[in-house]
């Protein structure tokens, strides 16, 4: 019986939609997370009486037809790449972007990797660099011994050197900005890699071409929002009863069948 395998791929439509809002759940609080959402697309139709086919010599043409559906399915998780709150650390290093753009970080093998993830940290040499150890693009070094570190909203990072009571800006930090950054690809550790469907990287200044600014000792959290993500989950959980449903109906009518036999 075809209601059986169309309610099939309602409920494995709803399965997936289940998985993708217990992701986003799970990074409510993952520094730069962006959540996403599924999207269905109804399958291919079976036409068993074509609209507007003649049906007598006059001319006389059928208003309505007769389609079967086979189903839903998966057409994509796009993320949304909306703005998530910011909120203050106080942390010298913790840098959140107000606007469009992403950091550029260098990774080990000399590719480049974006994130909206701030949560900055020095390494050893003295290097600004990700909680992972990688570089942020395009290499900015500390001064041994310098205190007063400030990055403004334009990206120049500035310290003031041992014995010297004036700011030195020793750094500029850039922002790579996407045409399409939902087509960017997710390779876990808060990063993002370009893809043909994002477009190339174009690499500029903060608050200059569209690009949105710094703000130093505050981190942009994820953009998921708890009622949404619950009420999305209620309305997964009854789509998938009601196809399961219409499976448990469908095989009593296939038994009622059987059993007339």
């Amino acid at each position: 019986m075809r209601a059986l395998l169309t309610a099939a791929t309602g409920m494995m439509a709803q399965e997936l939609n289940v998985q993708v809002i217990s992701n986003n759940i799970a990074n409510m609080r993952t520094t730069g997370y962006k959540r996403q959402r599924v999207e269905f697309q109804d399958l291919i139709y079976e036409h068993v009486s074509r609209i507007g086919t003649q049906t007598s010599a006059q001319g006389n043409t059928l208003p309505v037809g007769v389609d079967l559906g086979g189903g839903v399915k998966t057409a994509g998780t796009p993320r949304l790449m909306t703005q998530g709150t910011l909120s203050q650390t106080g942390g010298s290093l913790d840098v959140a972007i107000r606007g469009e753009g992403f950091f550029k970080i260098q990774m080990p093998d000399s590719t480049y990797a974006y994130t909206r993830d701030g949560s900055l940290q020095m390494d050893a040499q003295g290097r600004i660099v990700t909680a992972q150890g990688n570089v942020v693009a395009p290499g900015i070094t500390i001064p041994q011994n310098a205190t007063g570190l400030t990055i403004n909203a334009q990206g120049q990072v500035s310290v003031t050197p041992q014995g010297s009571t004036t700011p030195t800006v020793i750094g500029q930090i850039t922002l790579t900005r996407f045409i399409n950054q939902a087509g960017l690809l997710a390779i876990g550790d808060n990063l993002f890699t370009e893809t043909p469907a994002s477009g190339s990287p174009q690499d500029g200044l903060p608050a200059t071409d569209g690009a949105g600014d710094l703000l130093q000792g505050s981190l942009e959290q994820a953009n998921v929002e708890a009622v949404t993500e619950i009420s999305d989950l209620i309305a997964a959980q009854r789509a998938y009863e009601m196809n399961s449903k219409v499976i448990s109906a469908a095989d009593q009518m296939l038994s009622a069948t059987s059993n007339l036999m």
